[in-house]
């Protein structure tokens, strides 16, 4: 068998690849120009098994490994670089370490998403990259009205709205200002309300978002991301695990004894899927009567912030739970109202 540790980066790729027959090890470099990485990989002979690290340029790799029918392992970083004890690090340095964890069966491999879960993905975070824009833009918009005495709050993006921001007496450069934010505002509301309609649709033919709908106040872009970049439910060994992945923890500073220091949230994880579950939980509370009182009692000991932050964590283990289950809503509540004797919300 070959087995190649891949230190991959934009431009080029290092290797190190390992006969285990012949116990023959070859190092060399990659650019990636034309069809040099194609070629090598094609010529391998079989089996053949690499190794990498998992970074945000890979998946054009991936996908030509998985059409050359090469198994590709893509490792965990950090706890890559924590089999290295030397505080030395060059390309050939890592790429001999990806090839011994490959040989000594220590590689530190993650899950990966299929290839339609990262189409998903990636329509999910188009949107998400166009709502963030349209914020800002909101944000301008409201600053010169609010520095003109113009206050309408939501009220400012109906047409009786944006009508008045535009009717504003302005010198000439605001006035051109104004009307260019203005005309993009619409122009990515346009854009925005398309995506919308393609995520309902995606949404409507998938049976997990389906079933993560029933939820009250989970709509379809939050049911598509959780099933999406949650992946399978079953790698998860409970919900603390979906937190965690989430990154929906605090930080911990505890050891030798000393009292239990916490700290902020890891956020290591996917930043569109805490953004998604924090702001479901507004409109789940209005109907969840359960996760409401939950949600009022943090509030009382904790203020507005950390409500919100744990309550969306309750809220995506329990979608997480709805996916391992393979239930709907009101199966999840007549469960609850079983083990616990407590009403849950009327979906």
């Amino acid at each position: 068998m070959q087995m190649i540790g891949c230190d991959l980066h934009a431009r080029q790729q290092t290797l190190a690849v390992l006969d285990t027959e012949t116990g023959v090890l070859e190092e060399r470099v990659l650019e990636h120009t034309g069809n040099n990485v194609r070629d090598f990989y094609r010529s391998l002979p079989r089996p053949a098994r690499v190794g990498i690290e998992a970074t945000g340029s890979m998946h054009w790799f991936l996908e030509m490994m998985e059409e050359l029918g090469i198994e590709c392992r893509v490792g965990h970083p950090a706890k890559i670089r924590a089999c290295e004890p030397r505080k030395q690090k060059h390309d050939r340095r890592d790429a001999l370490l990806l090839l011994t964890l490959l040989s000594e069966d220590r590689f530190p491999s993650i899950w990966m998403p299929s290839l339609d879960q990262r189409d998903v993905r990636a329509l999910l975070t188009y949107r998400h990259q166009w709502v963030r824009i349209r914020v800002r833009v909101q944000n301008a918009l409201q600053s010169i009205a609010l520095s003109h005495g113009l206050r309408r709050g939501r009220a400012m993006w109906s047409k009786a709205g944006l009508a008045a921001i535009r009717s504003l007496p302005l010198p000439p450069y605001s006035t051109e200002r104004r009307d260019a934010l203005v005309d993009l505002y619409l122009q990515l509301q346009e854009e925005i309300d398309e995506l919308d309609k393609t995520v309902a649709e995606c949404a409507a033919e998938r049976e997990r978002a389906r079933l993560l709908m029933t939820y009250p106040g989970v709509g379809p872009i939050t049911a598509l991301a959780t099933e999406s970049i949650l992946g399978d439910p079953a790698r998860f060994a409970d919900g603390k695990a979906v937190a965690s992945y989430v990154g929906l923890i605090p930080s911990e500073f505890s050891s030798g004894g000393r009292r239990q220091i916490l700290g902020r949230l890891t956020k290591q994880g996917s930043p569109m899927l805490r953004f998604l579950w924090c702001e479901a939980v507004g409109h789940a509370i209005r109907k969840d009567e359960q996760l409401k009182r939950f949600y009022r009692r943090k509030l009382a000991q904790k203020g507005f912030a950390k409500a919100k932050c744990a309550a969306g964590r309750k809220l995506g283990i329990r979608l997480w739970i709805m996916l391992r289950d393979n239930i709907s809503y009101q199966e999840f509540c007549r469960r609850a109202r079983q083990q616990t004797d407590v009403p849950c919300g009327d979906a």
